[in-house]
This record gives structure tokens, C-alpha cells and sequence, in this order.
């Protein structure tokens, strides 16, 4: 078992926000946030992928688009893949992972969040993260959420305003809160 906080995190361990390495999770945010309002000022496409690359530590591919404004607390586990468009007013909540893979289409105000509280009062000021994986084609609707650990697949879509806590097969359309089977796409 690894005991680097980073890897704590993206493997879904209880991690306490008084643990001695939180400081490093606070010094990402602080960074991320110092970023944040530059990336937000993008008067372009271009623009915005060059703040974001920064912010994730990775280039963006020239085929994704991002539309500002955007918000991360972490940046450093988002993944973007080729041919991404995400529309204005995303948040991402990174830090158990979150995986777009190439042609993904991002509604605005979507909503993916890993990062999650334990329920016994006594951790709740923990955190447990589980990774986001959104598939190859998949279109998540405007103002939708996806919780921590799910995987939608690929081609399928989220309708607008669903909250999306399971896993989502390929070729489906799911909506509703929660998240529910509506039709078969093959």
C-alpha cells in the first residue's frame, strides 16, 4: 500500500484533512486556484488550453475545446482526450481521477465530482475520491452530474439535469434523478 497522499486519494482511501501530508493537497489547490482566474479570462479557445494545460500539467490536444468559464479544486488528475468539447460553467472535482476519452461532449454546468465524505459524523472531515471514466462519444447533458466512481460508456448519453451515481452501460441513454435506463441507442 502506498502511503503518498496523491496515490491515497486516487485509489479511494479514506484520506483525514488533518493527515501531516494534507499540505500538499493544499498546496495543488492553492495553485490550482492562483490559475484559476486567468484560465477564466481566456478571450479564446486557444487561450483557454494553453491556462488549462498549465493547470493539469499536461497540453491540451488542439482538437478540444474548452468554453470559460471553468472551475477545478486539483486540475492534476483530469485527463483530457482529443476532439473533447466542454461547454461553459463545468466543474471539476479531480481529485480521484477524471478520464474524458477522445470525442467526449460536455454540456454546460455539468457537474463531475470524485470527491466524496464519509457518512459516520465522526470522518466526515475526510475525504474518499473514486475515479470519473466517461467513454469514447459519450455527450453528458447540460447540467448533469456524475458522482464519484462512475463510468459512463461509450457512446452513450446523460441527459440534462441527471445525477448520475452507477455506472452507465455503452449505447444507452440514461436520465433522471437518480439516474435511470431510458432507451438502448443500438
Amino acid at each position: 500500500m502506498s502511503t503518498d497522499i496523491f496515490d491515497r486519494l486516487k485509489v479511494g482511501d479514506i484520506v483525514h484533512l488533518n493527515d501531516p501530508d494534507w499540505i500538499k493537497v493544499m498546496d495543488v489547490c492553492t495553485r490550482t486556484l492562483a490559475l484559476q482566474p486567468a484560465l477564466n479570462a481566456s478571450t479564446s479557445v486557444e487561450e483557454t488550453r494553453t491556462k488549462l494545460s498549465e493547470i493539469i500539467g499536461t497540453d491540451v490536444d488542439p482538437s478540444t475545446a474548452v468554453f470559460v468559464p471553468f472551475y477545478t479544486n486539483f486540475g492534476c488528475f483530469i485527463i483530457l482526450g482529443k476532439n473533447v468539447f466542454i461547454n461553459h460553467a463545468c466543474t471539476f472535482l479531480d481529485m480521484g481521477g477524471i478520464t474524458l476519452q477522445d470525442d467526449v461532449l460536455i454540456g454546460p454546468k455539468v457537474n463531475l465530482i470524485t470527491e466524496n465524505h464519509p457518512l459516520d459524523p465522526a470522518n466526515r472531515r475526510a475525504l474518499i475520491c473514486k475515479p470519473i471514466l466517461i467513454k469514447k462519444n459519450a455527450w453528458i447533458g447540460a447540467g448533469a452530474t456524475i458522482l464519484p466512481g462512475v463510468t459512463v460508456g461509450e457512446n452513450s448519453v446523460v441527459a440534462a439535469g441527471a445525477v448520475v451515481s452507477k455506472d452507465v452501460p455503452d449505447n444507452v441513454v440514461v436520465g433522471g434523478v437518480p439516474a435511470k435506463f431510458i432507451k438502448s441507442l443500438v
